[in-house]
């Protein structure tokens, strides 16, 4: 495995996954948004639809058709293994900072669900090209 084959052909999903990793261990600060009825649920699935739909803009840019074994783990498994991980290590390792919510997992879940659409609709837009 050549990490700076990775890093070279999916640059914006590197740094989306290095976003998430900081953004699920750092302190979040009050917002107004806070009064907004599961506004952390939303960020969730926003965050990992927006991920995984850039791990598969990005995969599509760089191969000639679809590795279905590969996209469905780069981009739909890895991301949800993640997303457990994250919550366990929050739960777990954060001194009570931050906690673990298999909540937050299932909207992780969903958001990576609507990515495949996303991804499918996209990889059909690469075909027809």
């Amino acid at each position: 495995m050549n990490i700076l084959y990775y890093l070279k052909h999916y640059p914006l999903s590197w740094l989306c996954i290095i976003v998430i990793w900081i953004l699920c261990f750092c302190n979040m600060p009050e917002t107004p948004l806070d009064d907004v009825d599961y506004i952390d649920k939303w960020t969730h699935i926003a965050m990992y639809a927006g991920t995984c739909s850039v791990i598969w803009i990005e995969y599509l840019r760089c191969h000639e058709g679809l590795n279905r074994r590969k996209l469905l783990l780069w981009a739909v498994i890895a991301p949800i293994v993640m997303s457990g991980v994250i919550e366990i290590l929050q739960a777990t390792c954060t001194g009570g900072r931050r906690n673990g919510d298999w909540l937050d997992f299932a909207a992780n879940t969903i958001g990576v669900g609507l990515a495949v659409l996303v991804g499918l609709l996209a990889a059909r837009c690469f075909a027809k090209r």
